[in-house]
């Protein structure tokens, strides 16, 4: 039965646990993120579907987070979708990533709006697991508005409508994984992760990962749960885990999972 070890981690421009990343040095953002590459490393992650991560930003020494954790943890595949843009004397280029250890078939970006400056969004993609499509939405909401983050939960829920889902082991159709910084937690009423959840129940069954008392977030000293993986039929989580790290203000999620017979 084929499986499969994804995580989920926001990286927070790979500042680690301080307020900005434009209080470090080069070498200070390095450092930090050859502990993150060590850490995906050891957790025997194949597919890590990453938030705020940069290419190209002033505030951050301009170095591209992507290729330094792809270098330090030794993923061949990658991708990144940029939903923030900025020229200019302070250029900014960041949004979310996926590094796997399978080939990615294709994939695509989805901005939720055109802002230059804290705009969030979903990269889709397919990775390629032994001849298998193993689709994946990796999400980032955002974190002031309620209201914001139930219209940016719409514009997943459309994009769910409109993209035909690929063929699993028997030819069924198979639906998203999908991941990410929610920005608010599993149990309230009416909020982001539960209006997805509840969009998605209308179309098959979902599972939400870690168990709502997980805490991801603050890293030091967690209180809330932000960062879900919402996993489909007919995959099955084996296990799941949030990894104690202080390499930025979020922990990681990690689920193994296996196809269901």
């Amino acid at each position: 039965m084929p499986r499969l070890s994804l995580v989920t981690f926001n990286i927070a421009h790979g500042r680690g646990l301080s307020l900005y990343q434009g209080f470090h040095t080069a070498r200070g953002i390095e450092s930090n993120l050859a502990r993150i590459g060590a850490l995906l490393a050891e957790s025997g992650a194949e597919v890590v579907a990453l938030q705020e991560v940069d290419e190209d930003s002033h505030w951050n020494q301009r170095i591209n987070l992507l290729q330094a954790l792809r270098r330090e943890a030794g993923f061949p595949h990658a991708c990144l979708g940029i939903n923030n843009r900025r020229e200019g004397r302070k250029p900014l280029a960041y949004g979310n990533a996926i590094l796997s250890r399978h080939p990615v078939r294709l994939w695509e970006n989805n901005p939720f709006g055109a802002a230059t400056l804290g705009e969030k969004g979903f990269l889709y993609c397919e990775v390629d697991l032994g001849g298998h499509p193993v689709p994946i939405i990796n999400l980032h909401l955002d974190y002031s508005s309620r209201q914001r983050r139930i219209r940016q939960v719409e514009q997943v829920i459309e994009y769910l409508r409109s993209r035909p889902h690929p063929d699993g082991p028997r030819g069924r159709p198979l639906a998203p994984i999908i991941c990410g910084d929610f920005n608010t937690h599993s149990r309230r009423v009416g909020d982001a992760v539960r209006h997805l959840f509840t969009a998605l129940l209308q179309h098959g069954e979902y599972e939400i990962w870690p168990h709502p008392k997980a805490k991801t977030f603050p890293a030091h000293l967690p209180s809330r749960g932000l960062d879900f993986i919402l996993l489909p039929k007919p995959y099955r989580a084996v296990r799941c885990e949030v990894l104690k790290s202080y390499l930025s203000d979020h922990r990681p999620v990690l689920v193994e999972l296996e196809f269901e017979g």
